[in-house]
């Protein structure tokens, strides 16, 4: 749809969620790593599917994912985001 079809109000809104999309997903994670360290089960695998997305939305490259799929440690993840901080 394009951008005529839309209030001006409502173009800066779409404006400012693409604008701030990678903060989002940068805080997220963090939550997400929270989450992590509670979970347990089932649970725990779905806040790992999940963290590794969020990763991927934030520019983490694939390789990376990969390893810190592999390794499932969430100190190493930490560290990571730390970084991007």
């Amino acid at each position: 749809m394009p951008m005529e079809n839309y209030t001006r109000h409502q173009q800066s809104i779409i404006k400012n969620y693409y604008k701030n999309r990678d903060d989002v997903a940068f805080q997220r994670s963090q939550e997400l790593l929270t989450e992590l360290y509670l979970a347990e089960g089932k649970k725990r695998e779905k806040v790992w599917e999940s963290l590794f997305k969020n990763l991927e939305r934030i520019g983490v490259p694939a390789d990376q994912i990969e390893h810190l799929k592999a390794e499932k440690k969430p100190e190493l993840i930490a560290a990571l985001l730390e970084k991007k901080l």
